[in-house]
């Protein structure tokens, strides 16, 4: 594997890793906290979910296979250079099986808390049949020939897909709520330091080794740091500037459902028992 020429450089390519690593694995904690909070998850979009699960198993599966493998690394030489180094740091894998953790967690909060009228569209269903579908497809073209690099490089694109599009039904759905409640921004402004931090890392990079091949060989990493960065300053405009300090619709849990709108006193109870008794007939008293 090929060293870096710069330890100054080296060091501060581990502490963007890290803090990337970090941004990112804490940026899905504020949404827990206020799913829990609220025992909802009315305002959060359920297809967004779903997509972005879909999106960190297959991310997942990429880094990992990268990072650990020797077979896929030697093919990754083969084809980009013995000179070059792998695109995947250690960082990467750990904040890849976090992200599938927590967005486990979510689902279960989507299973268990409060969803209003929300409910996964077929839509989302369909996207991610197809894609795990194909995922599958693609597997078995890769077996006779082991071409291990270009199956995992389809894995890789599926993320880079799944994070141009996954974004759209929250922020669609804070469009026709004109609200962003239930929908935490803490998670937005940390998944946007995330995405800065990541292009960084890689930008030190390529600064070292006076190439910048990473880059087009880890184009997921790349895309998945632009897309957020572009996505998360939409999300940043609703929140501050567009929905500002506006609630969305309200919810009822079922135990409010069943409670009458207006409660009866005692006093009151008694008045209705006098006027219906003045009412009877006397053959009936």
């Amino acid at each position: 594997m090929v060293s870096w020429n710069s330890f100054p450089l080296e060091v501060i390519y581990q502490v963007f890793g890290w803090l990337a690593f970090l941004s990112w694995s804490v940026a899905g904690y504020p949404q827990i906290i206020l799913n829990f909070r609220r025992k909802s998850v009315v305002g959060l979009s359920l297809d967004f979910e779903i997509l972005n699960f879909t999106k960190h198993w297959s991310y997942l599966i990429y880094n990992a296979s990268l990072f650990f493998s020797p077979v896929i690394q030697k093919q990754y030489f083969q084809k980009y250079g013995y000179g070059q180094m792998i695109p995947v740091a250690a960082n990467d894998v750990a904040f890849s099986t976090h992200a599938v953790i927590v967005n486990l967690i979510i689902l279960f909060q989507i299973v268990m808390f409060e969803r209003g009228s929300q409910k996964f569209s077929n839509y989302a269903i369909a996207i991610v049949v197809v894609v795990w579908f194909s995922a599958a497809v693609c597997f078995f073209i890769a077996l006779p020939t082991q071409s291990w690099l270009w199956l995992i490089s389809i894995f890789n694109l599926i993320q880079v897909v799944m994070t141009f599009i996954k974004y759209f039904p929250q922020a669609f759905m804070n469009f026709l709520r004109k609200s962003t409640d239930g929908f935490s921004i803490g998670s937005i402004l940390l998944d946007f330091s995330g995405g800065v931090l990541n292009y960084s890392q890689m930008a030190v990079q390529s600064i070292d080794q006076g190439s910048w091949v990473n880059f087009y060989g880890n184009i997921g990493k790349v895309l998945i740091s632009l897309v957020s960065i572009f996505y998360d300053s939409i999300f940043m405009c609703q929140h501050y500037v567009l929905y500002r300090d506006k609630k969305g619709l309200a919810f009822k849990s079922p135990e409010e459902v069943d409670q009458p709108l207006i409660y009866s006193s005692p006093i009151d109870q008694q008045i209705k028992d006098s006027v219906k008794s003045s009412h009877q007939s006397p053959a009936e008293v």
